[in-house]
């Protein structure tokens, strides 16, 4: 117990290393945002020219099953947390004299799971779209017949960006979605009418305080997220409703570090879409138009450190650049107002996220702290600290 004890309070001095856990661009933007606090990055990752090998102090090539490396990689760190929640949580649980998972393996084994995930909504009160599990072909069409058409069947783990999924508006789309079900376990979601999406980015430190950034609003195409853009269009109640279900989501998981919760926006309050047990393309946003960015604030939270103020100075549009777009870098670097970050990806491919740039304008919104999106105490407060060494220290 004590060793336990020891690991879950455990505070990262500069000099010492984080692991991270995936090497795309968020690893990438996590090793610079450590870098930045004196932190050392250690990437694993399977492919040796992944993004964030570029700018991370080393780098393990392996494959996430392989457990004997996995143990290597925890013996050279001191905190370990993801860039990407389908990790196998078998290696990790394989992991038990490591130093502390941040974010803990409970919230990552029930979040890489969409089944797993919903009844874990369900079972906290918050509304999600109507669902059941999918694992055979006459289960599909039991849950056709209770939830009708049209319906989205999506895979129980893995898939991103729209991949891995189904829509089902009509018997006749019935053999994509036949073949999906026969390839892997899936999850038959009801679709939800809504007027706009938006997403919540919120941070927990190990201590237990808890900072969300304003929410943004998300413009999707493709299955992929185009823009965000903070200022939402959001009432205060609502604002205050999504900030409460993600506090909520955090509280119950015990959750250590940066997640995002996306929402639909319905005629009767908010829909929990999903939830991401990592730094969110949705707040990219914070890199420039806040004092404290999404990644800085998760290396915080990693490192056993307080949490950094959610305010912004800025009002924002964060546009993602996909395939071929990021090719117009020469305009967007010319462009006043606007931040350009690519992720140094050797290889352009349709649909591919190359990289994004922050539109930053002068604010003509309430901050975060006047609309009463931020937690009054998202400002560290001077004994935030204090309360850090008395935690490490018990």
């Amino acid at each position: 117990m004590t060793n336990d004890i020891a690991r879950r309070t455990r505070v990262l001095a500069p000099g010492q290393t984080v692991g991270i856990l995936g090497g795309g661009q968020l690893g990438r933007m996590l090793a610079i945002a450590a870098a930045r606090l004196g932190l050392r990055a250690h990437v694993y990752d399977a492919d040796p020219a992944c993004p964030a090998g570029e700018v991370a102090g080393n780098l393990t090539t392996a494959s996430f099953d392989d457990r004997a490396a996995m143990e290597r990689f925890a013996a050279r760190v001191d905190a370990i947390t993801v860039e990407w929640e389908s990790v196998p949580t078998s290696a990790l649980a394989a992991l038990d004299a490591s130093p502390p998972l941040r974010p803990p393996l409970r919230a990552l084994n029930i979040l890489q799971d969409r089944l797993t995930e919903k009844q874990f909504l369900s079972e906290l009160g918050l509304r999600t779209a109507p669902f059941a599990a999918v694992s055979t072909v006459p289960q599909l069409s039991t849950a056709l017949a209770r939830l009708g058409y049209p319906a989205i069947l999506k895979t129980r783990r893995h898939g991103y960006d729209g991949k891995g999924q189904v829509r089902i508006t009509s018997p006749d789309d019935l053999h994509d979605a036949q073949a999906l079900v026969e390839a892997q376990p899936c999850i038959l979601e009801g679709l939800v009418t809504f007027e706009r999406e938006v997403s919540v980015v919120a941070a927990r430190s190990a201590q237990g305080k808890r900072a969300c950034y304003e929410p943004g609003e998300n413009e999707h195409r493709d299955g992929i997220l185009r823009t965000t853009t903070v200022p939402a269009n959001l009432s205060a109640a609502l604002r205050r409703a999504s900030r409460f279900s993600t506090e909520l989501i955090m509280q119950a998981l015990d959750y250590v570090g940066v997640l995002g919760v996306e929402f639909f926006v319905t005629s009767d309050g908010l829909v929990v879409n999903e939830v991401a047990p990592r730094v969110h393309n949705s707040g990219h946003w914070t890199e420039t138009a806040c004092y404290v960015s999404q990644f800085e604030q998760h290396i915080r939270a990693v490192a056993g450190w307080p949490l950094g103020t959610t305010e912004r100075h800025g009002d924002v549009t964060m546009h993602n650049l996909i395939g071929d777009e990021a090719d117009l870098w020469r305009e967007h670097v010319s462009t006043p107002g606007v931040t350009l970050h690519l992720y140094g990806k050797s290889e352009t491919r349709p649909d591919r996220k190359m990289g994004h740039l922050n539109r930053v304008r002068p604010v003509r919104a309430p901050t975060p702290l006047q609309a009463g999106c931020a937690l009054a105490s998202s400002s560290p407060a001077a004994n935030d600290w204090r309360e850090v060494e008395r935690a490490e220290a018990s």
